[in-house]
């Protein structure tokens, strides 16, 4: 019997309950003084614990649906390969409410209050007919109807492509191929269900649409997924934890912008959304396809290695054209508002037709830091090695600004003085979205300027409005993060301008220039997609027809203090496929992912030295395990030597953020040429490290995205 926790526990069963006790099902078992619903794992005649010790489960949750082996097997699977609990992969996938005991005198069950409540996804527009395919799109939903079977596609189209149309023409076929199909729709943000629930609900009206993400409330949550588990919902959508829902009649899975970092979890089981999804079509022998302009490097190598099957949208759907890109050079130039005098212009010229013009600075709140020109002081963060960042808040708030740390959470009142030296003349320090949206509303007056970054969404519905208004037309102006550059489609929307674009050249990440350049050449693709509107001199007329003129395409402006880096060369072609190329060649030179496996063991203390003195502890039996190990065991090597099946334990060093939340951070990287020697390492390795005593607590990070 299995308690969703980090192991299996045993529980007996009475003769009167056995009937309904079936791998899968639901049970409320005793927990402590309290109880806890769990799940059945496995059924035994015997167990290895003291029958005296062994307690009996209370009850059978009758009402709730049997989780199907498909679903087990991910759980395990997920467990194995990042080496976690199996009730710590399932306990996150299961909503709150429906894990919740019932109450003695509770009016129906959970699960009863779930169906009924279940609403599917609609839309506010009438099903209408798919518009045509360009032939290259023909070509990707032909082959990806084809398939038969487990494979995975990798859908690598331009922005403004028309990735999604093939993606529904391919789903639209599968769910008419098969009466009982599911399909699983994967998303990087909550920002981009509505939008594309709506779409699907209209082009599928006959098909329950469920939409599962963190931002639901609980309520809609459980329906949702409950009508996924029994399927009801016969396509769901989702963010990365959609990837864990039980789907019995699974069909079909697509993950779109594959590449994106939203699909790697950062906390309890650091599991990437991406790979299980495509280790989930394994199992249940279904295709994948993995969508995206800029894909992960990862996915481009096994594409080009010939384990994806790559598929190519070299083209805009309609006629449109891929934007112009222009560099300005900030170096020795005078700025308003971030903005060189190139951008300003840009920018009243666009609005003057009547378009629109987004403004992406990927730094959220009011300015990166405030400091005292007077003695140096700057606002750091007490408890991160970090600035807290000062924010405009709501006018209802008793101070109009707020000093708030992005990392630990942490706010205090902007001080009325120096805390160092008294001065009271404070200044603040570069532009985050709101200043610079500030200055953008006093750069053109009278223009209706809408800001969209996390500050903006943690109010529900909030970015939903944002991006309704635009696609409306009632916004002239964009401000925002990267939170604009993944998805959404703005018709009217031909100049982007990119403020500052030069944090990825030169960082110490070796991953800084695959997102930098992933993040621009989304952002820029969300210009000129609408063939009419790019028209040059092009304006609507009453009719709502555009005028005959030949074509514009839409502008970017990257504005950068290194224009002649090759990023940017790569860029102005939109060549993904030769910075992808070029960036695999730097890697295998120099021996990183995805030519080498990596884990990586995270220490946390109250000082470094204990968080080091752990990890070199954790290095000392690692090596020790790999020096007494059997021939078909571990290999043992240094950095420098690392080769074949050996593995590598590097010298533990301090996190780049070496102070998070009151904590001191450091990091251990253990690499390998291959996934089994470092596995086999980590099954040996663990059990030794949860025996040393050590005021340090430590996380293991499989696959790591930060380093």
């Amino acid at each position: 019997m299995a308690q969703l926790g980090a192991s299996l526990f045993d529980y007996s069963i009475a003769p009167a309950q056995a009937p309904a006790v079936v791998p899968g099902g639901w049970v409320v078992v005793p927990w402590g003084r309290g109880r806890r619903v769990g799940l059945v794992a496995g059924l035994s005649d015997r167990s290895e614990i003291d029958p005296a010790r062994v307690k009996p489960l209370l009850s059978v949750l009758a009402d709730a649906p049997v989780l199907p082996p498909p679903w087990f097997e991910l759980v395990r699977f997920c467990g194995d390969y990042y080496h976690r609990g199996l009730g710590e992969v399932a306990l996150p996938a299961i909503p709150k409410l429906l894990r919740t005991p019932p109450a003695a005198r509770a009016r129906g069950s959970a699960f009863v209050r779930a169906r009924e409540r279940f609403v599917p996804a609609a839309s506010t527009q009438a099903a209408s007919l798919p518009p045509p395919l360009n032939d290259a799109q023909r070509a990707a939903l032909d082959a990806l109807r084809a398939a038969d079977g487990f494979a995975v596609f990798l859908l690598h189209g331009i922005t403004g492509s028309g990735k999604t149309e093939v993606y529904l023409h391919w789903l639209a076929d599968v769910l008419a191929r098969d009466a009982r199909g599911q399909v699983l729709l994967l998303v990087p943000e909550i920002a981009l269900t509505p939008q594309l629930g709506a779409q699907v609900a209209a082009r599928f009206p006959g098909h329950s649409v469920a939409v599962l993400h963190s931002d639901l409330a609980d309520g809609d949550r459980a329906a949702h997924w409950l009508a996924a588990v029994e399927g009801r919902a016969r396509v769901v959508i989702g963010t990365r934890l959609a990837v864990l829902a039980p789907l019995p009649a699974l069909a079909a899975i697509v993950v779109d912008e594959e590449h994106d970092a939203s699909y790697k979890q950062q906390e309890g089981v650091r599991y990437s959304a991406r790979d299980l999804a495509i280790v989930a079509a394994s199992q249940r022998k279904v295709p994948i396809a993995l969508g995206s302009a800029t894909p992960s490097l990862e996915s481009w190598h096994a594409a080009r290695r010939g384990r994806y099957r790559l598929l190519a949208l070299p083209e805009r759907v309609g006629g449109a054209q891929l934007p112009t890109l222009d560099r300005v050079d900030l170096r020795g130039r005078k700025l308003r508002c971030e903005l060189a005098p190139e951008s300003i212009d840009a920018i009243g010229e666009v609005l003057a037709r009547g378009e629109q013009a987004l403004v992406f600075i990927n730094r959220r709140g009011y300015a990166p830091v405030l400091a005292c020109e007077s003695c140096g002081w700057l606002s750091r963060c007490s408890d991160c090695s970090a600035y807290r960042v000062l924010h405009r808040i709501a006018a209802t708030r008793p101070s109009r600004y707020r000093l708030v740390c992005h990392h630990c959470s942490a706010e205090q009142p902007v001080p009325r003085a120096c805390p160092d030296c008294g001065n009271v003349d404070l200044t603040a320090l570069g532009r985050g979205t709101q200043r610079l949206e500030e200055g953008l509303a006093e750069l053109f007056p009278g223009r209706r300027i809408a800001r969209l970054d996390r500050d903006v969404a943690r109010t529900r519905g909030a970015a939903q409005k944002v991006i309704d208004a635009a696609h409306a037309g009632d916004v002239d102006i964009l401000v925002g993060t990267q939170m604009l550059a993944k998805g959404h489609d703005f018709r009217r929307l031909t100049l982007v301008v990119a403020v500052d674009s030069d944090g990825g050249l030169f960082s110490s990440d070796f991953r800084a220039p695959e997102r930098m350049f992933a993040t621009l050449m989304q952002v820029a693709g969300r210009a000129g997609r609408d063939p009419l509107r790019g028209g040059a001199g092009s304006s609507d007329v009453d009719d709502g027809s555009a005028v005959d003129a030949a074509p514009l395409r839409g502008r970017v402006i990257v504005q950068t203090r290194f224009p002649d880096h090759p990023l940017f060369d790569y860029l102005s072609r939109h060549d993904f496929a030769g910075f992808a190329d070029a960036q695999l060649a730097e890697r295998r030179e120099v021996g990183l992912p995805p030519y080498r496996f990596q884990v990586l063991l995270r220490a946390e203390a109250a000082t470094q030295a204990e968080a080091l003195a752990f990890l070199a502890q954790a290095k000392g039996l690692g090596e020790s395990l790999q020096s007494s190990a059997t021939p078909q065991g571990l290999a043992c090597a240094t950095a420098d030597s690392l080769s074949g099946e050996a593995v590598a334990l590097l010298d533990p060093v301090p996190m780049a953020m070496s102070r998070l939340a009151g904590r001191e951070r450091a990091q251990l990287l253990v690499e390998a040429n291959s996934r089994r020697p470092l596995h086999v390492f980590l099954r040996a390795w663990l059990p030794a490290l949860r025996e040393v005593r050590s005021p340090a607590r430590w996380q293991l990070d499989v696959d790591p995205l930060e380093i």
